[in-house]
């Protein structure tokens, strides 16, 4: 039991369904979603397509998702991949040419074809129960209305609102300057395309107006992109991969999201005894470090839409070799530095409904408004995916036409002796495996709740150093420099997570991050 005189959130408790996501509206509406007779992935859409209005800055129409379902009545994961593709004509050897060694992070370059709304209209029909008029309703409406800008969303939205470029300002700015808490933000534009995806499905974004809005928009900023491309785009089906830790299975997308990083982490984990260590101690911070840059080195020379060797990295001696590089007093020289771009910008969204059917969502525009830019008429903001690509030569993540990006966004379930115990996710860009690791060893070697969990401090060893939180000790932060870590306080939360967990009880505990506006909301 938490100590109700110091600073926190108790989880919530409910028996017919929880919204867990980071702003208190998107779970409102995913709540009277579940009332109204929908089910986990009605709400879970509901809610996401809101949250690119309540957070313009970290998701929208424009961006991508992946997710992972539990049907109702079975134990079952199915995921489904709506991540974006380069045009047809999109080139590394172009990209090259011109003197790049990455994909630019702003402008028309990075800009791959968004996947999510293909992804939400597919999940609509293939799982939902009222129909997409129904459940875009509530965004059509606050997109209209407007939303009040939210403490962080005003937070990120100040770092971020200097890249925005062109018409992108216009749409996201407000009267030339960017919005401050409790503005009011609106975006009719995007209220009128999700009108016509209600009545056309993905017709009414992929097809007619709407898309020779974003293609004409993209071809005057120098894009390759075509009608063509956007009208191909489809979202697919795969199968989820799953690590065992301590009994705990982590259950993950596949390739071209990043996963198996998460699983790979949790294998090295399991050679060293975390159970003995302080749980914000010194030790555990730098073994937790030197796992997260042995398998994002890994994730680096791996990862793509086409994994050549998946199954090394998912390997129990692939593991046992990397954990025993870790010196446990002294800190490794950093992997070698990303060439492709990473992120920490993004929303996720987890729902469980009365039939347990459960569905783990995240969605995003990539960096803090994507690529800067916006189409001309209905303000749709382009992500920057394609920044994830490598320009390295013959890299399995090498840019080129109609190929998915290295993706950073990671939706994760638990599963325990088959069953599925939790829908979860951690938000932050690079740091999401890491923040999966942690979140599953806060639980299983230190005995956490969820919530508790979610609350306790993080620190991460990614291209800037280690960057720690402010609930690190001064004395944790010194013993770290002396072991050889580039330590600093980290100048914003890292990252952010919500969870559900389905009580062998038959209740629901849903957990949500302080560090964002959310919160999980039950009936």
């Amino acid at each position: 039991m938490r100590n109700f005189q110091a600073p926190g959130r108790s989880a919530i408790y409910a028996s017919n369904g929880i919204c867990a996501t980071s702003h208190p509206l998107a779970a409102k509406v995913a709540i009277e979603t579940l009332e109204a007779g929908g089910n986990a992935v009605d709400a879970a859409i509901a809610g996401a397509v809101l949250l690119g209005i309540c957070e313009p800055q970290m998701t929208g129409i424009g961006g991508d998702c992946f997710v992972l379902i539990k049907p109702a009545g079975e134990e079952r994961v199915i995921a489904l991949n709506g991540s974006g593709r380069a045009p047809k004509a999109y080139s590394a050897d172009a990209l090259r040419a011109r003197g790049l060694s990455s994909v630019p992070v702003r402008g028309v370059d990075p800009v791959t074809v968004p996947g999510a709304i293909d992804a939400f209209c597919r999940l609509s029909a293939d799982w939902g129960k009222l129909g997409l008029d129904r459940v875009l309703a509530p965004a059509i409406r606050y997109a209209d209305e407007g939303v009040p800008v939210a403490p962080r969303v005003a937070f990120d939205w100040a770092e971020d609102g200097p890249d925005l470029q062109g018409d992108a300002r216009k749409f996201y700015l407000l009267d030339g300057a960017i919005p401050k808490v409790g503005q009011v933000f609106r975006a009719p534009g995007q209220a009128e395309v999700l009108r016509r995806v209600a009545r056309e499905g993905r017709a009414g974004f992929y097809e007619g107006e709407v898309a020779e809005d974003m293609v004409t928009s993209l071809q005057a900023m120098g894009g390759s992109h075509t009608l063509e491309d956007f009208a191909a785009t489809a979202c697919t089906y795969t199968d989820p991969i799953a690590g065992d830790y301590k009994g705990t299975e982590l259950v993950e997308h596949p390739p071209n999201g990043q996963g198996a990083t998460a699983i790979l982490m949790l294998n090295i984990l399991k050679h060293f005894d975390l159970a003995a260590m302080d749980p914000f101690g010194t030790q555990r911070a730098h073994i937790e470090a030197e796992a997260a840059k042995l398998a994002y080195d890994a994730r680096n020379r791996f990862i793509a839409e086409a994994t050549p060797r998946l199954d090394h990295m998912l390997s129990p001696e692939t593991a046992a070799k990397l954990a025993a590089l870790i010196d446990p007093n002294r800190a490794m020289a950093a992997a070698e530095p990303l060439s492709e771009s990473v992120h920490k910008d993004t929303i996720y969204i987890t729902v469980v409904d009365k039939d347990r059917m459960a569905v783990s969502l995240i969605y995003s525009i990539f960096w803090g408004f994507g690529a800067g830019i916006a189409s001309q008429k209905f303000g749709i903001n382009f992500q920057n995916r394609g920044a994830g690509f490598s320009l390295k030569s013959g890299h399995p993540n090498e840019a080129g036409g109609g190929k998915r990006p290295m993706h950073t966004i990671i939706p994760g379930m638990l599963r325990k002796n088959g069953k599925v115990i939790m829908p979860f996710g951690v938000m932050g860009g690079a740091y999401q495996p890491c923040g999966h690791a942690r979140f599953v060893t806060n639980m299983v070697d230190f005995g956490l709740d969820a919530q508790t969990a979610i609350d306790a401090p993080r620190c991460f060893s990614g291209e800037d150093g280690m960057r720690v939180e402010s609930g690190y000790t001064e004395k944790v932060r010194a013993e770290l420099a002396q072991m050889g870590h580039a330590v600093s306080l980290s100048p914003e939360p890292i990252g952010g997570a919500q969870s559900i967990l389905i009580d062998d009880t038959g209740i629901l505990i849903g957990a949500s991050d302080p560090r964002k506006d959310g919160c999980a909301l039950g009936y």
